[in-house]
């Protein structure tokens, strides 16, 4: 995936101990000191295209509503009404067609978390509907995407991602629309998710296809240190894309795209849970939600040019096949992966040169849960 240099490897660089990947209460630790803390994605901003519509995510344990209200703007609510702490949703998805209504005692809310009306209420003294409105999440959008953070005082999401802001804004991300989604349901780590996409080393073993389309040795990074890491590898000629042809699936993502642009595809992962793959045609990403300790889901979804809709050329199962066999490799070779670090042989291993990234990300990990 990249060409080891001097500021990416460092040599030395072991694999985390056994405990990281078979702990319930470092587990524990993670969900409260990343997932709690950090700026999460939730998804595309697409899926709330009309007033009223909303979906429901789970960040840390928390239920969120993630809703369009009437003028417009976006919220993160929590899924905890004011009264006696009932949950409001349980549909997944869907559009609220004026309030929000609690089940129990009716307690009622605006789209935008406001509380208007509360039955019997007006009989306490002092009761003052204005501050009893739903709990806020942070909420802040990049490049179509969303992402949400529990924290009582989260870190500006503008500070956070600032070397990211600009960085892909070539590729026109917000403009793609979704064409396919899948959820895996894995029995594995969390972690190994991440550290499996920050390397290709394995890919000539694990991912032939993928080797014969974008060769390992191929590539740079350009994010190497930190909590955002990747860079780009190159689609080897006369394939143009990533897809089982070898052939473009669609228009290209952006005609902002450089002849490089158009002859590679470039792999980016975000702390704590986003995994972002950019090729010439398409664009696919994953949201990595840990459910225990040896047990994660990962959502995947593709995005394409809005203007293939109804040109008979566009290919998407190209691309969208491509991806999910290699990704059914992926997350059974991880799988075994979490079976053998159970071992009580298994100690830390050597990364090689060709696994820096990994090895940053568990550096980055580790400064994050403070154990450094």
């Amino acid at each position: 995936m990249y060409k080891p240099t001097a500021t990416s490897y460092r040599p030395g660089s072991l694999t985390l101990p056994r405990e990281y990947y078979l702990s319930p209460e470092i587990f524990a630790e993670e969900i409260e000191r990343l997932f709690a803390r950090q700026w999460t994605c939730v998804g595309r901003v697409s899926r709330l295209a009309q007033p009223g519509d909303y979906f429901l995510a789970d960040v840390a344990g928390e239920s969120l509503i993630v809703v369009r209200d009437r003028q417009g703007a976006l919220h993160a609510l929590f899924n905890v009404c004011r009264h006696r702490g009932t949950r409001l949703c349980t549909e997944p998805a869907g559009r609220f067609s004026e309030t929000i209504q609690c089940p129990y005692h009716a307690w009622t809310y605006a789209i935008d978390g406001r509380l208007i009306g509360a039955p019997h209420m007006q009989d306490v003294e002092d009761f003052d509907k204005t501050e009893y409105p739903l709990h806020a999440a942070g909420l802040a959008e990049w490049e179509g995407f969303l992402f949400v953070n529990v924290a009582d005082e989260p870190e500006p999401f503008e500070q956070t991602w600032a070397p990211m802001v600009d960085r892909l804004a070539r590729f026109k991300l917000p403009s793609l629309r979704v064409g396919h989604r899948v959820t895996y349901d894995l029995r594995a780590n969390w972690k190994l998710v991440f550290e499996n996409y920050s390397e290709c080393l394995h890919c000539p073993m694990i991912h032939p296809e993928l080797n014969a389309v974008i060769p390992y040795r191929s590539g740079a990074n350009d994010l190497v240190e930190g909590p955002f890491l990747g860079g780009y590898m190159e689609i080897m000629p006369p394939n143009r894309s990533a897809t089982i042809s070898g052939r473009a699936c669609g228009l290209p993502v952006s005609d902002d795209l450089s002849a490089e642009d158009r002859q590679r595809g470039y792999y980016y992962s975000f702390e704590p849970n986003l995994l972002l793959s950019i090729h010439p045609d398409y664009v696919n990403y994953y949201l990595v939600r840990p459910v225990a300790v040896d047990r994660t889901i990962v959502e995947s979804e593709w995005l394409f040019h809005p203007d293939n809709e109804g040109d008979p050329a566009f290919n998407p199962r190209d691309a969208i096949e491509f991806w999910d066999a290699t990704n059914r490799q992926d997350w059974a070779i991880i799988e075994r992966g979490q079976q053998g670090i159970a071992s009580r042989r298994y100690v830390p291993g050597p990364y090689s040169a060709r696994e820096s990234l990994p090895a940053a990300w568990d550096r980055e990990y580790l400064r994050l849960m403070g154990h450094a």
